[in-house]
C-alpha cells in the first residue's frame, strides 16, 4: 500500500519562500520559519486519549500525527498501552474514535486508524539526512493544552534510548525543543515542515534534553504494523548479560572483542536449548558479527525473524566452539 505517496489534502512541504501578509507586521526570519512550519503541520497533529470501555473517564493522554489522508496516525506505544478505547481530538477541536492498528513497544511506536477521512496529513522527512544544529519544532498536546508549539535545535543524533521491553531504540534524535507530559507521540518537524521524528521522552529535572524516535524508523515498521499489527523479531530463548573478558584470554584466542554475552539460562524447548547452548556459555559472534553486548545480539536478531539458521561462536570452558541453531520469531506476549 503506497502509504507515503498519497496526494489528497497532503500538506505541501516545498522550498518556496514563506507567504507573508504585506499589510501585517514584519517578522524576523526565525519567526517566519516557525510560523510557516506550524501552519503546514499543525492541522495534522492531534490529541490522543485512552480509557476503559466501561468508564467515562480517560486514564491517559498524549499526542499523535496524521500521516495519511484516510486516517492513519502515528503515536507512541506507551501512550496507547492498555487502552480499551481511544479517541482523538483533531486540530479543529472535533473528536473522533480511533482504533489501534498495531504497536511496537521496542521502538515505542504505534499506528492508529481514525474514524475520519479526507484529513490533513503531514509530509514525512528523512531523519538520516539531519545535521546537528538544524531547527526542530515540536508540536503536541502537553498537559492537555492542544496544539502547543516549542522550538529548538537538533542537539545530537544517533543516541540510544532504552525501551520499556529492555531493547535499545537506535538512532534517537536529541533535541532541546521543550517537551512535557502529553507531548509523547507528537511531531518533531524540520524547517521545511516535514516530520523528522515522533517525540517520545524527556529527562526529568534536566533542561532541554528531549528525545524523538526518528521518522525513518517509523517508515520501516508502519507497513508491518498495517499488515500484522506487530513487528516480527528473532528469538533465541535465553536470558543473558554482557560479560567482560580478560585481556589474557582475548590475546590467547585472538578475539575481536573484549566482552561477550554470558548465557544465564535457556528456555525449555527454545532454540537455544535445542541448538545446544548451555548456561555459562559466552556468545562472541552471531553469523560472524561480533556480539560484545546483549544489545548487539538484539540488533542482529531483528534481522533474523524469518526462521533462518544461525551460527554462534561461543566460548565454552576456555575454548571456542560453534553452535548452530534455528532463530524463530519471538513469541507474542501473553
Amino acid at each position: 500500500m503506497p502509504l507515503f505517496s498519497r496526494a489528497p489534502r497532503r500538506l505541501a512541504a516545498d522550498d518556496a519562500a514563506p507567504a507573508t501578509d504585506p499589510t501585517g507586521p514584519a517578522r524576523d526570519p526565525f519567526s517566519e520559519t516557525v510560523v510557516r512550519v506550524v501552519e503546514r503541520v499543525g492541522p495534522a497533529v492531534l490529541g490522543v486519549r485512552r480509557g476503559r470501555k466501561r468508564a467515562d473517564a480517560f486514564d491517559g493522554a498524549g499526542s499523535g500525527v496524521i500521516i495519511s489522508p484516510d486516517g492513519y496516525a502515528l503515536t507512541n506505544a506507551h501512550v496507547v498501552r492498555g487502552a480499551e478505547r481511544l479517541e482523538a481530538t483533531l486540530y479543529d477541536g472535533s473528536v473522533v474514535a480511533a482504533d489501534l492498528v498495531g504497536a511496537d513497544p521496542d521502538t515505542d511506536l504505534a499506528l492508529l486508524r481514525l474514524a475520519a477521512t479526507n484529513l490533513a496529513a503531514a509530509d514525512l522527512g528523512d531523519s538520516d539526512a539531519l545535521k546537528v544544529g538544524e531547527l526542530a519544532v515540536a508540536i503536541g498536546n502537553p498537559l492537555g493544552l492542544q496544539a502547543t508549539v516549542t522550538a529548538g535545535v537538533v542537539s545530537a543524533l544517533r543516541r540510544t534510548l532504552r525501551a520499556e521491553g529492555g531493547r535499545l531504540i537506535e538512532d534517537v534524535i536529541q533535541t532541546d525543543a521543550a517537551l512535557n507530559p502529553g507531548n509523547s507521540g507528537g511531531a518533531l518537524v524540520d524547517a521545511r515542515g516535514r516530520v523528522i521524528g515522533v517525540n517520545t521522552a524527556m529527562i526529568g529535572g534536566a533542561q532541554g534534553i528531549c528525545f524523538a524516535v526518528p521518522i525513518n524508523t517509523a517508515k520501516r515498521i508502519v507497513p508491518e504494523l498495517m499488515r500484522t499489527g506487530r513487528v516480527a523479531r528473532g528469538w533465541l530463548g535465553l536470558a543473558a548479560q554482557t560479560q567482560g573478558l580478560s585481556k589474557a584470554l582475548v590475546r590467547r584466542l585472538g578475539l575481536a572483542t573484549e566482552s561477550g554475552v554470558l548465557v544465564i539460562s535457556v528456555a525449555p524447548g527454545g532454540p537455544a536449548e535445542q541448538g545446544g547452548l548451555r548456561p555459562g556459555d559466552v556468545i562472541l559472534a552471531f553469523d560472524g558479527a561480533p556480539t560484545a553486548t546483549v544489545d548487539a545480539v538484539h540488533r542482529l536478531l531483528d534481522a533474523h525473524a524469518d526462521g533462518r539458521r544461525a551460527a554462534l561462536t561461543v566460548l565454552r570452558d576456555g575454548t571456542l566452539t560453534t553452535v548452530d541453531l534455528d532463530v524463530v520469531e519471538r513469541p507474542r506476549a501473553a
